[in-house]
């Protein structure tokens, strides 16, 4: 798989640092796993957004190695909701043409089994799709992914190196989107954004939209990518 990000025009490759959810859900006075509630109602509406708009990867954060620090009640909650939107949402992806994979230490104990087996169930339901692949980055850091793929490197290129990420088949990304306001990666990516495009956004996840999506993209397109090189006068 080409590692190369787009040289130029509409970034095909986009991931996204879906981040606001509990503010929305305190900014309305409800609880936090409703905002989580309303941030994965939202994936699945750019998802489709995505693949109208000629998007052929999208990326999203959905739970990083730094968020089992969140209470106990939080983080219950979450494994039981990304359970429950796999039972619904993989036929109805799959249905859709879209491939779905996870990046990850989903080997982690923490991980309910039951979790594991569902995510390794929507891999394979959905592994035909050709029209748009949806990355779930889950149980995912950065760094993680890093050390991870070096206790097993026996290699010289940045290509063998790349074998031993979570999803080597995943191209870099052209374009990664943060949400609410944030102006940092998080431990997202690495590896893969070391030449993406940056668009900060001021909407928290849940109230981003088409609209904000779309000039995100026009954003990038309005870019000169140079990739260490000096590019046209």
């Amino acid at each position: 798989m080409a590692s190369e990000p787009d040289q130029g025009g509409r970034a095909r490759y986009v991931a996204i640092i879906t981040d606001g959810n509990g503010r929305w859900a305190q900014r309305r006075g409800v609880p936090v796993l409703d905002g989580h509630r309303a941030g994965a109602d939202n994936v699945k509406a750019r998802l489709r957004d995505a693949a109208d708009l000629g998007v052929r990867e999208l990326t999203v954060y959905s739970f990083s190695t730094e968020n089992w620090t969140r209470s106990a009640e939080e983080v219950t909650g979450l494994m039981r909701m990304f359970g429950e939107r796999l039972d619904v949402e993989t036929p109805e992806l799959k249905e859709e043409g879209v491939r779905m994979r996870f990046l990850g230490r989903r080997d982690d104990r923490r991980v309910p089994s039951v979790l594991r087996d569902k995510m390794d169930w929507a891999e394979a339901e959905t592994a035909a799709g050709d029209r748009l692949t949806l990355f779930i980055a889950f149980n995912y850091g950065g760094r993680a992914e890093i050390l991870d793929a070096a206790r097993g490197f026996q290699g010289t290129t940045e290509e063998e190196f790349r074998a031993g990420l979570y999803a080597p088949d995943m191209h870099d990304p052209d374009l990664i989107i943060r949400t609410s306001g944030e102006r940092r990666l998080s431990n997202y990516l690495l590896w893969q954004g070391a030449y993406a495009e940056l668009v900060f956004r001021d909407e928290l996840w849940p109230d981003f939209g088409r609209e904000a999506f779309e000039e995100s993209l026009d954003e990038f397109e309005a870019r000169q990518r140079r990739f260490g090189g000096r590019g046209s006068p």
